[in-house]
């Protein structure tokens, strides 16, 4: 299941290196170290949610998850909650949005209680909740459209 998200963005990030700059999408991030976030994220797809975890081996949560992403791609750490998390780097729009940008929803009856990595295409790969697995999303989904309370970029 892993490869079936890995494939298409290894692709899609080749598509978008080899476009000349004026011509480039908005939809990914020039930085190499945002290209590490994603591809960091992606690889671990099919990893467990776990309330409170934070492994690999045990599973994560929304923010431990991106957490763990940013720590361990690029080296920046990020604070524990999604609530905290919303307050580092700089705000963005929905239109501002690249691969590696942080995205937040209202998923719980409070403004950013859930938190994702934003991989382009209008989708975000995230850990979303118990019994389920890392995956990718779709931020059209009614779901998603209704819930989302912004996003943010973290500065590399």
């Amino acid at each position: 299941m892993k490869n079936r998200f890995i494939l298409p963005l290894i692709l899609l990030l080749s598509a978008c290196a080899s476009t000349p700059p004026a011509e480039k999408p908005n939809v990914i991030s020039e930085s190499s170290a945002s290209i590490d976030v994603v591809m960091f994220a992606m690889s671990l797809a099919e990893t467990p949610y776990r309330y409170g975890g934070n492994s690999v081996e045990t599973g994560f949560d929304c923010s431990s998850f991106v957490g763990h992403v940013y720590k361990n791609s690029i080296g920046i750490e990020l604070p524990r909650s999604s609530q905290e998390i919303s307050h580092v780097g700089q705000a963005l729009t929905r239109t501002q949005l690249q691969s590696g940008d942080l995205v937040f929803f209202n998923t719980q009856h409070r403004a950013n209680s859930h938190v994702g990595i934003y991989v382009g295409e209008g989708k975000f790969v995230h850990a979303p909740r118990t019994g389920a697995r890392i995956r990718v999303e779709n931020m059209e989904e009614n779901y998603w459209l209704s819930r989302y309370n912004g996003a943010r970029r973290i500065t590399f």
